[in-house]
């Protein structure tokens, strides 16, 4: 019987995975809270929320995607996987690589940064400055 409402396939993919990371099922710690967020009535009785922590990394994912705890099971285990390779082969996340360049675009300039953007600003002026008609009325 499967364990989770989705494909057999996507479930062998999941269980390859595992295994090739050598993650067991076992490591897993496993809660259950109330999502947040819209749904009214129905989410404030259901616990469709999954908290999964991996003990041996201390490792954590919160999933709320779905309105199914069940589904919200299979998808935070896929998510920890990914935290956990990425982990493993010293990659950043895509959501990492992103605060990255963010942080990098608000970071204040250097002082001479500074000045070359502006001598540069200036030489653009004094082409525009030159490329105009001559005024003749002068």
């Amino acid at each position: 019987m499967s364990r989770f409402p989705v494909s057999s396939a996507k479930e062998k993919e999941l269980d390859n995975r595992m295994t090739k990371l050598g993650v067991k099922e076992e490591e897993f710690t496993e809660t259950f809270v109330r999502s947040s967020g819209k749904g009214g009535q129905h989410l404030n009785k259901t616990s469709t929320c999954v908290i999964l922590v991996h003990q041996p990394t201390g490792l954590s994912v919160r999933c709320q995607q779905e309105r199914s705890q069940a589904l919200n099971r299979f998808l935070a285990r896929r998510i920890l996987l990914d935290k956990i390779e990425a982990r493993q082969l010293g990659i950043k996340s895509k959501l990492e690589q992103e605060r990255e360049k963010i942080r990098r675009r608000k970071r204040k300039r250097s002082q001479r940064a500074k000045e070359k953007m502006l001598a540069t600003k200036r030489h653009q002026a004094e082409k525009k400055t030159l490329r105009q008609k001559p005024n003749l009325n002068e």
